[in-house]
């Protein structure tokens, strides 16, 4: 029983090859694949991080008094973004990692350095959070990316939108 399926299963590779091969190559004569194109451009990363920025102080409804501890927050977020985008463009130049320990001390890295931005981020956000009322504060956590229902579980930096550039 098991010679039968196996020859069954041979059978049928051996016939679905070719006509596999056949539909994913292109037919004589086509014109060559055109060469990829960036869709999300430096430019692009900026005016969508502009973007958040304004909807995330939108979003807050700051009082002309919390409109004063704005600023050190924008610019904190504005540094953390561009430190991102930075680490990603290294990233991208590195090497490939040697084996699995090397990938792991790499993750420990990124975080350890996405952990001192993020706190950079909570200074800033501290003295404006102090000011905001329950209904502000209550806007703010999804709108940046933490999930909701973590049930303790810590939240990977990488899923908050501060630090998209590098995923």
């Amino acid at each position: 029983m098991k010679r039968t399926l196996a020859i069954a299963l041979m059978g049928a590779l051996v016939f679905a090859a070719p006509a596999a091969r056949a539909q994913t190559a292109p037919p004589a004569g086509a014109p060559p694949e055109p060469p990829a194109i960036e869709l999300y451009s430096a430019a692009d990363a900026q005016a969508v991080l502009d973007a958040r920025i304004l909807a995330l102080k939108t979003v807050m409804t700051l009082t002309p008094e919390q409109q004063t501890l704005w600023p050190p927050l924008e610019a904190a977020i504005r540094a953390v973004a561009k430190l991102s985008a930075q680490r990603r463009e290294e990233r991208a130049k590195a090497p490939p990692p040697t084996d699995f320990v090397d990938i792991l001390d790499r993750i420990a890295d990124a975080e350890a350095v996405r952990a001192h931005d993020l706190k950079s981020v909570t200074a800033a956000l501290k003295p404006l959070v102090a000011t905001l009322t329950p209904e502000q504060q209550r806007r703010i956590p999804a709108f940046l990316g933490l999930h909701e229902g973590a049930a303790g579980r810590p939240q990977p930096t990488a899923d908050i939108w501060l630090f998209e550039e590098e995923n």
